[in-house]
């Protein structure tokens, strides 16, 4: 596959609502063709990268157009869109198009895939002890429990489930190096570093959670349905999985609790239990 976009877009200049690239006039020939490539983005304010060059538009839909290139060539651009529905996520849907020289075509980021799935970065923000507390209680973390807490922050939900709840193991699992440095830090002030493990990761890529039999999670919503079905399939039955605040789409939890805090903030906790049958379709009533 050819690919040109003079390091894409080289020597462009940026107007509003288009992409308008410069050419010097010996470089360009009778069969050389702009192409108009319009962008359906999945949020408004979304940062849209074009191989390598930042486009500055905003808005839902953006049209931009190519520089000169051979007519009924085919080329590929590589196209990031990067937003933050919240304050505490920030999103990254990569995709790469192939378009005919000549031929306008149109490209939607808004649908997700599953071949080239998001990357979620979530920002770190610690749970209180006391909802910690909660959250392993209404798990019913016992002892033989294997919980994973993936998100893990500064290490205090599996420490606390090893050393308050006497489960059997504990596994943190976060993508910052220095969150994995904090709770190890954790772990070593509460004498428990031998029964906790901690891994820099990103949970989306961790395919099997089988040998888990709690998982915790304080991630978002868009970050717990992409690991929905990753849990669903690998977790045993009866395990069961205990978010902060976040839900997991139309997969309805079993339990549902509000607490508050001793300053009398608000927290919402969810619960499921996986039964076996997550991922079989369910007949409708007839």
């Amino acid at each position: 596959m050819i690919r040109h976009i003079c390091r894409l877009f080289a020597c462009l200049m940026i107007g509003i609502g288009s992409l308008v690239v410069t050419i010097p006039a010996s470089a360009q020939s009778s069969d050389s063709v702009t192409t108009q490539m319009t962008v359906t983005m999945p949020y408004p304010t979304a940062k849209l990268t074009i191989d390598e060059t930042a486009t500055t538009t905003t808005g839902v839909e953006r049209i931009f157009e190519t520089p000169r290139l051979t007519a009924g060539k085919r080329y590929q651009y590589k196209l990031t869109a990067v937003w933050s529905p919240n304050n505490y996520t920030t999103i990254t849907r990569t995709r790469t198009v192939e378009f005919v020289a000549g031929t306008p075509f149109r490209v939607d980021l808004r649908p997700k895939e599953d071949s080239q799935p998001d990357s979620i970065v979530i920002r770190y923000v610690p749970t209180p002890q006391v909802v910690v507390n909660r959250m392993l209680e209404l798990a019913g973390v016992k002892e033989g429990d294997i919980v994973y807490d993936l998100g893990c922050g500064d290490g205090r939900i599996v420490v606390t489930a090893v050393s308050k709840f006497g489960a059997k193991r504990g596994v943190g699992i976060d993508l910052d190096p220095e969150r994995i440095a904090d709770s190890k830090k954790t772990a070593a002030s509460a004498k428990v570093g031998d029964r906790v493990e901690f891994r820099q990761a990103d949970v989306l890529k961790i395919p099997d959670y089988s040998d888990a039999s709690v998982v915790m999670l304080y991630m978002g919503n868009d970050l717990n349905l992409q690991l929905r079905p990753i849990l669903q399939k690998s977790l045993k039955p009866g395990s069961r999985i205990v978010s902060h605040r976040f839900t997991m789409g139309d997969w309805k939890p079993d339990q549902t609790i509000t607490m508050k805090d001793e300053t009398g903030e608000q927290f919402l906790l969810h619960l499921w239990t996986i039964r076996g049958d997550e991922l079989t379709p369910r007949k409708s009533p007839k």
